[in-house]
């Protein structure tokens, strides 16, 4: 029995809640249990140095967690002056996971800043940042479309994450922080609409695990992505 009374292949409780920043381009609050994302897209008229006078636009991300998002206190990285490794690994990976489903040239030259900040953490941020932040970018891009500033979407497909682990021997779907803490193995999967690959991350927390049970962590992942990209097409009115 999973410590949440789950299914093994059932996610948390989930909402993806659009245009909760009012100021925001787009944004999307992504709930999943009881870890809380605000992800919030601007989009900028300029493109980094390297990108300039090439056409092509860029997405970049940002990521944080929130002092009070964890059962004791963490400390601002503005703080201590420095992100930490962990921070910029999933901000980057966010970064590229909106990249792999964007049309960069047909962005033209712009640059979209998204902004991930834990509210609360139970496990599960860096997917839920993902899942969250294609809403928040889909609904920025598609403002540009309303304004006439592009003739259509530069998106060639969604993309969502989910966590994944072996919990008490068992291959279970969307670890919280309980299963998260104490599984044998975890892994992480971002997946696009089309069901193509674009991060797995599996990493063993005591004795190896074997090929078949990454395998049956794949098939769990690609169960609870196809919910959430349902999930973010009936948010978005697709």
């Amino acid at each position: 029995m999973r410590p949440s009374s789950r299914a093994p292949d059932a996610l948390r409780p989930t909402a993806l809640e659009p245009g909760t920043a009012k100021y925001a381009e787009g944004s999307c609050l992504a709930r999943f249990g009881d870890t809380h994302v605000l992800c919030t897209a601007t989009i900028e008229d300029k493109v980094p140095p390297f990108l300039r006078n090439t056409g092509s636009g860029w997405v970049t991300a940002e990521y944080g967690m929130l002092p009070r998002s964890t059962h004791t206190r963490t400390e601002r990285e503005a703080a201590r002056g420095r992100q930490s490794g962990r921070t910029q690994e999933i901000q980057r990976l966010i970064g590229r996971s909106l990249r792999a489903v964007t049309d960069l040239k047909a962005l033209g030259e712009r640059q979209v800043r998204i902004d991930c900040d834990v509210i609360l953490a139970d496990g599960g941020t860096r997917t839920a940042a993902i899942t969250g932040a294609y809403v928040a970018l889909h609904l920025a891009l598609a403002g540009l479309v309303k304004q006439g500033k592009l003739a259509s979407l530069p998106l060639v497909d969604q993309v969502a994450a989910v966590s994944c682990g072996i919990h008490q021997g068992a291959p279970v779907l969307d670890l919280d922080y309980a299963e998260d803490s104490t599984a044998e193995a975890d892994a992480n999967f971002v997946l696009t609409g089309a069901g193509r690959m674009i991060e797995v991350q599996a990493t063993a927390e005591r004795l190896p695990f074997a090929e078949a049970d990454l395998m049956a962590l794949l098939a769990l992942a690609r169960k609870g992505i196809g919910e959430l990209l349902a999930l973010q097409r009936r948010v978005l009115g697709l």
